[in-house]
């Protein structure tokens, strides 16, 4: 068995952490003011209160401390939960300053060995 599988750890190689921020997602004139559920320095998911289909390009726009950033995504994965949708969001519009602004912010929360 993979030794990743049986540790429990991240295989991505960019790391989800499950950590609640502020986020605003626009798409096809609606907008959502929600907070993501996990978030890695490539995308987010979230939950939503108007389906939105998988491939649909959106805006993001997510607050880290001390400052925010926008970009653009993709839907990869919408999942129905009573009334509210799950949405994953793509990052595919981001800079690389961006990237790294949220990977600094996100390493805080992963263990050291993880980190490195």
């Amino acid at each position: 068995m993979n030794e990743n599988l049986k540790s429990g750890r991240e295989r991505r190689i960019y790391p989800r952490i499950r950590q609640q921020l502020p986020l605003k997602v626009a798409a096809d004139g609606y907008s959502f003011a929600t907070s993501t559920q996990d978030v890695s320095c490539i995308g987010a998911y979230c939950q939503i209160a108007k389906y939105i289909p998988p491939f649909t390009k959106v805006m993001v726009k997510l607050d880290l401390p001390k400052a925010a950033m926008e970009c653009t995504g993709v839907i990869v994965r919408t999942d129905d939960k009573e009334d509210k949708f799950n949405i994953a969001i793509f990052f595919n519009q981001i800079t690389e300053t961006q990237r790294n602004r949220i990977s600094r912010y996100l390493n805080r929360f992963l263990p050291q060995e993880a980190a490195a």
